[in-house]
This record gives C-alpha cells, structure tokens and sequence, in this order.
C-alpha cells in the first residue's frame, strides 16, 4: 500500500456550508451559516455535536432530533429504506439489531455521488425538527455509527480471508483505539490497530514466498496473479439524459434513482491486465454483456451468498440483509435491446480516475478505513422500451 496515497485519503476533507432551515429559525437576525471542514472519511451524523451548540440559541422549543438536506433532498446515511418497511413488523430490540447491521455512507462518498460538479463549499441545510420518518432512520448517536464501522470492518475480513476471526477476538482497548483514530484522523494510530487483523493487500502475497511485481499487482515466479477478494461498496446513478460537462449532469432530486450494490469482485485466473473498467463491468452485469470477463477462469463477482458477514449481534438479520440487497439489485434490473450503457463519471475518494488503471492500485490504495472500496458511477442508460422483469 501507497502511504503516501493513504496519508492523502486520511487528510481529505469537504467544506461545508450549513444553513439552518428557516422554519426553525426564531432570532433576528438569523444566525450565520456554519463552517466546517468535515473530513472525507466521516460521517454528517457525528457533526451534531458541533451544529447542535451552535444553532441552539435559534431553534424553537422541542425535541432535537438532526437530519441534513441538499437542494431538498434529505441525506440518507445508509443506503436503503427497506428497514422503514420493516420497522412496523418488528418489536424494538429486533429492529436495533437490524438497524446495527446497516452500513452508513461516509460524507465523502455523499458528496462525489450528489455533487456531479464539486461544489466548494458544499452547501447543505441542518434541520432539527420536522424528521422525515417516512424516508430517513434517525440515527442513534456516535455509538450506533462505531458499531456500524465495527461489523462493516467484520464484513470485509470476512470477505478478504473468509473469516472475521481477527476483528471478532480484537479486545476492547483496540477497539475503543481504532475507532478513536478513524474519529480523529490520526492514520498512525489506525495502522498499528489494523495491522493486527491481518487483512492483505489484493494480490498481496505472504513474505515468505518468492515474488516480482506488475502493474497488475503481486505475482509469483509462475507468472500467476494471487486470487483476491476485494470489497466493494458500488453507488449507480443511472442518467437518461446526455451531457458533456459535469456542470450540465442533471440533479439527483430522489433516491429511487441511486442504486446500492454491495458485491465483492473476486480476481481469480491467470494474470489478465484487471483495470477499472473491468471491475465495473463486473458490477454491473445487468447492463454490461462481456464473455471475455465470464468466463470461470478469469474474473468474476462474488456471489450474493456471500457478500454480507453479520455479526455477532445482528446474526438472525442475514435473510432481511438479503432481501436489502436483492431489493437494490432488482432496481438496476431490465431486459432492453442490447446497446451498452455509457459509464458518464467514476469516483472514488473524490477521485476520477481513468478507467485504464490497474483495479490492484485502486483497491489497494483508495479503499475506507472500514477495508471497502466506495465507488460512485454515473451511468447513461439507452433509451429504449424497458419491460421490468
């Protein structure tokens, strides 16, 4: 791994602009907006401590209870709603564990989906009353975020090594270390805790076998690439519309147009070039039709049984974790006329690189804190007479 590329993702940072909202605004004048550098790495829910302070003096009498829009559209911090449908079925303690194992969206990520042209600063509005229930879970504070930072972390070991032995027996100390230094920004503490979980680079090979290096990645003396599992967390935007520069891309004003994916790519054969684009491909075989990447021998994604590893404390979720998933994969699902979409825009960590570059490098150096690897694509669909299947 890059340090220099990974001390560059960890000193990444979005400034912001808050407003509050001027239905909860009761002082004349109305308070000046917040300024905030908030880092690419963390999530807007843990900017209440700083926002609820300084908005407080404005804000009508109630309950406070923060949620964030952008031109509108509410900021989710997880990517699916198929837990405001389950919240009714199920009694509290259930719906705890379920809301544990849902996987929150970093703020970097929020900003290279919703933000086609990098708004600098990124203006959004801070509400504290009026929470849409109906398409936002309220978040329950910096613990519920650390847990969900914890079991993510216990999904991609799962993934990497096919188990979470490392992360399940991490004692608590390293733990509490961990998630202080994610909280902080301080890469060198996160190092010294992560490299105990002994989650390999892609292609990564144990220092005791024989081995050169490619653009590829690591390879042995046979000229072979070593298998790799890499994690993947993808966030499709599927445009109708066509446009050359970013500053033109239409805005995403509902979520029913995002699509979330969370699919390990798995490298298996013998040393094809992987790029990129290759991976994407892989992502998303519903638009892309490549026999080159089907076949057994060369690469593929991991299967939907095993994209997901629960913990301890969300182990009786895994069926409506499934249902979350296939509900994201039916919404990128249909049968047209075979005219390949055109992939508009891919970034990762603010990021746009080209599609050329060797998938390794990517997964190896641009991947979260959490070992998964944040993709946003804009993807232009053909116009043609969909029939949904």
């Amino acid at each position: 791994m890059d340090m220099e590329a990974q001390r560059f993702l960890w000193e990444g940072a979005i400034p912001l602009q808050i407003h509050l909202h001027e239905s909860e605004v009761t002082t004349l004048p109305s308070p000046p907006p917040a300024l905030i550098l908030a880092p690419r790495l963390g999530y807007l829910p843990l900017l209440a401590s700083h926002l609820k302070p300084y908005f407080s003096t404005a804000l009508p009498p109630g309950v406070d209870t923060i949620w964030f829009d952008y031109k509108g559209l509410p900021l989710k911090w997880y990517p699916n709603s198929l837990f405001l449908c389950l919240k009714s079925l199920m009694d509290s303690f259930l719906y705890l564990q379920l809301l544990l194992s849902c996987r929150y969206i970093p703020t970097g990520v929020l900003f290279d989906l919703l933000c086609a042209e990098p708004e600098r600063p990124w203006n959004l509005t801070v509400h504290f009353r009026g929470y849409p229930g109906n398409i936002l879970i309220p978040c329950e504070g910096e613990d519920s975020i650390k847990w969900n930072f914890i079991n993510s972390l216990k999904e991609a070991a799962y993934i990497i090594n096919g188990n979470c032995k490392n992360v399940m027996n991490m004692s608590q100390p390293d733990q509490v270390e961990l998630w202080r230094s994610v909280l902080n920004g301080n890469l060198e503490a996160y190092r010294r805790v992560s490299s105990k979980l002994k989650l390999e680079a892609v292609g990564e090979m144990n220092s005791s076998s024989p081995r050169s290096r490619s653009s590829m990645g690591e390879i042995d003396v046979s000229g072979q690439v070593k298998p790799g599992r890499v994690p993947v967390r993808l966030y499709v935007w599927n445009v109708s519309e066509d446009f050359d520069d970013l500053e033109d891309a239409p805005l995403i004003d509902s979520w029913d147009k995002v699509s979330y994916i969370n699919r390990p790519v798995e490298i298996q054969g013998e040393g094809r070039f992987f790029t990129l684009h290759d991976a994407v491909k892989c992502l998303l075989p519903e638009y892309f039709v490549d026999k080159s990447l089907g076949t057994a021998e060369s690469l593929t994604v991991g299967g939907d049984d095993e994209q997901r590893v629960l913990s301890e404390d969300a182990s009786d979720d895994k069926k409506a974790e499934e249902e979350v998933e296939t509900s994201s994969d039916d919404h990128v699902k249909a049968s047209y006329e075979y005219e390949e979409p055109e992939i508009k825009l891919v970034r990762i960590q603010g990021i746009e690189p080209k599609l050329e570059i060797p998938f390794s490098w990517v997964a190896n150096n641009l991947m979260h804190p959490e070992h998964f690897l944040h993709i946003c694509v804009y993807l232009k669909v053909p116009q043609v007479n969909n029939t949904m299947s």
